[in-house]
């Protein structure tokens, strides 16, 4: 996958605010499963969707994935062979300051932090079986809370934070929500955490983000009385390179121009799906056996976790499977596929879907 190192220390700086306690990192490689317009949470069944997601984890994925047969999928992108799971999230384009064409930007593989947090750590759940979730909303272009307020609102809203990387001639980077408006020579790094707190019950609700909260600190501190059960918590690294486009705009005279799939320039709009794929038991042992402190399980090894079978990145990057739809996804475009307009806000966008339109 396009991988930082430096990146990673910012994110994992930002990780460690927190008291310390076990984690491991899933590497799933920027080659993807697939890239496709296909959302099962969201729109199960429904091909053309509205736009295009980058989509890892296990080989079965497809309209109507459910927890059988993910678990039955013949191999996985990522590094824990014995997860099945799928994660995505959009995919960034370029749009040509000039042309006005559009270009996917690559990159897109994800780091899955699974983290050991919360008040009472020590009585950390397994996602059940059939669970999902997403974290994010795809018609944001702006925040609407005050930070620190503490709101379910306000922590989702904080959930998405995105990194410019630079590295060279002094240059200053960007930390913070919303895109940046400069340069991004090595690299562009969104990132998100996933809810870790659950209603008990629901394994999905109707908007897919009521049967889920965050915690207080948001990746630490106490679920609410209303999702008192605390999931082992999830955090997104996903990283962009956005290098092979230094030369083709000026941040002096041009305006920020990568964007979301889903035709947000603004990135507020950036957002993480979910569908459980793990074994319950397997992850339930790796919770409670894998939280020792152990060298390895310290600095995030998921090789240091005996519950989980390794594969080699080759074997991730060999896991892939044809599109379910059959429309252009690649090279330069005229418009977003499902001509997905942009939409700059600050009002909330409008969920867009044009199947017939020409590309």
């Amino acid at each position: 996958m396009f991988f930082n190192a430096a990146a990673a220390v910012v994110a994992f700086t930002a990780l460690s605010a927190s008291p310390a306690h076990a984690f491991w990192r899933l590497s799933c490689d920027r080659t993807s499963l697939v890239r496709e317009r296909a959302d099962p949470i969201v729109s199960p069944g429904t091909p053309w969707t509205g736009h295009i997601h980058v989509i890892h984890g296990g080989s079965n994925f497809n309209l109507n994935v459910t927890f059988d047969s993910l678990r039955a999928s013949s191999c996985t992108s990522c590094q824990i062979a014995n997860d099945k799971s799928n994660y995505w999230t959009p995919t960034l384009w370029f749009q040509d300051p000039k042309t006005k064409q559009f270009e996917p930007v690559d990159g897109g593989g994800i780091l899955v932090y699974y983290l050991q947090r919360g008040d009472h750590h020590d009585q950390i759940k397994s996602f059940p079986a059939g669970f999902r979730m997403i974290s994010g909303d795809m018609t944001l272009r702006a925040k609407k809370y005050q930070e620190g307020e503490g709101s379910q609102g306000e922590l989702r809203e904080r959930a998405l934070k995105w990194s410019c990387l630079r590295y060279t001639g002094g240059q200053t980077g960007y930390d913070g929500y919303g895109f940046p408006t400069t340069q991004c020579e090595a690299g562009f790094q969104a990132r998100i955490h996933m809810p870790n707190c659950w209603d008990g019950k629901n394994l999905d609700s109707a908007d897919h983000r009521s049967h889920v909260a965050y915690m207080s600190l948001l990746d630490n501190g106490k679920c609410p009385d209303t999702h008192p059960i605390n999931f082992i918590t999830m955090f997104f690294e996903q990283t962009w390179d956005t290098s092979k486009f230094v030369g083709r705009w000026d941040d002096s005279r041009d305006p920020w121009p990568f964007v979301w799939s889903h035709g947000d320039n603004t990135g507020y709009g950036y957002h993480g799906d979910f569908v459980m794929g793990w074994d319950v038991n397997t992850l339930q042992s790796a919770i409670l056996d894998c939280n020792n402190q152990t060298p390895g399980t310290a600095a995030g090894q998921a090789e240091a976790c005996p519950h989980f079978q390794m594969q080699s990145a080759d074997a991730g990057k060999a896991c892939t499977i044809k599109p379910h739809i059959n429309e252009t996804t690649d090279g330069t475009l005229s418009r977003l596929p499902g001509c997905n307009p942009i939409q700059k806000g600050p009002d909330n966008a409008t969920p867009y879907n044009d199947n017939n339109c020409p590309l």
